[in-house]
């Protein structure tokens, strides 16, 4: 199966990607992890926001898999088809398949697993505990838009922030 291109997000997708970095920057002031996402129905309109909450220990409670529980449950297979998923960062394997699991449409971030990856390594940490897949390697059929130049270093540094580090500079491509 080829592997569909990513592309950029577009101006109206910038708009949903800002309200993601805040809700990053959020779980960050509240001891969490700095990742956000909101669900966006074809029209327009979110319909759901979320942001990390893993640090009681359970690591599955990211955003994205909170969205894709709350979609199967709440919207109709055309709903989340035609629904769009945006995220602060990438979705790890685990929320991509879930994201395909149930029949979600577009994913679009703000900053990108390998960026992140990336960071890190510049930090001089390990990569996280799951390969930094990316979405299109667990959910080929998902259409992808991402990173966003304009909030990849905010996001950067949120990471930064959230692991101490001294970070000078962008790394964004």
């Amino acid at each position: 199966m080829t592997t569909p291109a990513v592309e950029r997000p577009d101006v109206r997708d910038h708009g949903f990607l800002r309200v993601c970095v805040d809700l990053a920057r959020d779980a960050l002031d509240a001891g969490d992890e700095p990742f956000g996402s909101v669900l966006v129905d074809a029209g327009g309109t979110i319909l759901r926001s979320d942001r990390n909450r893993v640090r009681g220990g359970d690591a599955t409670q990211h955003p994205e898999l909170a969205l894709a529980r709350w979609a199967a449950e709440h919207l109709d297979a055309e709903q989340r088809r035609t629904s769009t998923v945006y995220t602060s960062g990438e979705h790890c394997p685990m929320c991509s398949a879930a994201h395909a699991w149930v029949g979600l449409g577009r994913i679009v971030y703000a900053a990108s697993s390998a960026q992140l990856t990336g960071w890190r390594a510049r930090w001089g940490l390990p990569p996280g505990p799951v390969a930094p897949l990316p979405i299109h390697a667990v959910a080929p059929g998902v259409a992808v838009s991402g990173p966003d130049p304009a909030l990849a270093d905010e996001v950067r540094a949120l990471h930064a922030r959230l692991l101490g580090v001294d970070d000078h500079g962008s790394t964004s491509p």
